[in-house]
């Protein structure tokens, strides 16, 4: 079975899912909290965020109200000290750079001193952290939605028939919840977070494509690019970019999304080079699914070039080019003209997993086409005909 290669299937969530950095990770923290009368804060919880890396640990201060913090990678920090019980949630943001000792005082008196001077501008940021809140919930529920569809899909593709109604229809479902709850996050994100607000996008675009609202999942994946630029970004757009074109009857306006889809490839690409086998692998299969194994072979050329490792993209090419096949009357004998490259895209998937899912059928599509190389005898009273290449799968 042909399955998309997923650059991208579910964008964690900046803030709180991204990777940690893995190299300099010998900075460090010592910090001491003051409470609002000037005292050390002792026995408070202290949490030290990197929202850039996802990086996240929770510290008690000591009698002193002292903490430390080691084992830290260069980036903004931020310091939270909270307390239910005194009504305490007080944030502090630190630069750290590579290897640094930072000495970090959190004077909550001095902070409450500085709120009650400019209490609007107080006013705000408790706003922008309630409209950040409420954003947080609606896209936690988008991202459930879309997880869920994930399960359902698996659900379907061996559920008895009786079954598959009721599973589409939670799949729609799935997929209509994450359209809306992804939309109310993404009018929530402050213009202030464009990270944030990429990501927010991504996963509404993707909502789109799983829903085949092609154009929209495009549009959106350009809304997301504008933001921040990422090869898994253009490439999961081409993707969406062929989905698209192939609902265009029009033959030119197939073409020019065709187009598209291409040129979105060579961004990713120079972004990332890396990224080229799957981008035009993706474009492929998408094609021959679709049945469009003419349009298919251009971009599963290009990424047997960029891998020629890869016996599924051979596979593909072998499979669009023997559709490709014409057949032709000659004398008495029906022959046929193999598409050059063929045989060479068959072998080449044999040689590349010999053992591999594909090369059983690799090779009974080489004897296909060796039968298929001499011709056939149509004269009259004879019943033989031209074996037939095996269909993919």
């Amino acid at each position: 079975m042909k399955r998309l290669i997923n650059a991208q299937i579910i964008l964690a969530f900046v803030l709180l899912f991204a990777a940690v950095a893995s190299a300099q990770n010998n900075g460090r923290i010592d910090g001491q909290v003051m409470d609002r009368t000037g005292a050390p804060y002792a026995n408070v919880t202290v949490t030290v965020k990197n929202p850039d890396t996802g990086f996240s640990k929770t510290l008690t201060t000591d009698k002193a109200g002292k903490f430390t913090q080691i084992g830290l990678t260069p980036g903004t920090y931020a310091i939270t000290v909270t307390n239910e019980k005194d009504n305490v949630n007080f944030t502090q943001q630190v630069a750290l750079t590579a290897g640094q000792d930072l000495p970090v005082t959190i004077d909550l008196k001095q902070a409450a001193a500085e709120a009650a001077a400019n209490p609007e501008a107080q006013k705000k940021i408790s706003e922008e952290a309630n409209l950040f809140k409420e954003m947080k919930v609606h896209f936690d529920a988008g991202l459930a939605a879309l997880t869920d569809a994930g399960d359902v899909r698996k659900q379907l593709a061996t559920a008895p028939a009786d079954q598959k109604s009721g599973l589409q229809d939670k799949l729609n479902t799935d997929y209509q919840t994450a359209i809306t709850e992804l939309g109310q996050a993404e009018k929530g994100v402050s213009p202030k977070d464009p990270k944030n607000h990429a990501v927010v996008l991504a996963n509404l675009a993707q909502a789109y494509d799983f829903s085949k609202k092609y154009d929209d999942a495009v549009a959106t994946y350009q809304k997301a690019i504008d933001l921040q630029p990422s090869a898994a970004l253009y490439s999961n757009m081409s993707t969406s970019q062929t989905n698209a074109a192939i609902a265009v009857k029009d033959p030119a306006g197939m073409q020019q999304k065709l187009t598209d889809a291409s040129g979105d490839c060579d961004k990713a690409i120079a972004l990332d080079p890396t990224s080229a086998a799957k981008c035009w692998k993706n474009i492929g299969i998408v094609l021959t699914n679709s049945g469009h194994m003419a349009e298919s072979v251009p971009p599963l050329q290009k990424a047997t070039a960029a891998d020629p490792k890869d016996a599924q993209s051979w596979f593909l090419l072998g499979g669009s080019l023997t559709a490709m096949t014409v057949p032709k009357q000659v004398g008495d004998k029906l022959t046929y003209d193999i598409p050059a490259g063929t045989t060479d895209a068959y072998q080449k998937c044999i040689d590349a997993a010999p053992t591999g899912p594909y090369a059983a059928q690799a090779k009974e599509a080489l004897d296909n086409l060796a039968a298929l190389s001499g011709g056939v005898s149509t004269t009259e009273g004879q019943k033989s005909a031209a074996p037939k290449p095996k269909k993919k799968p």
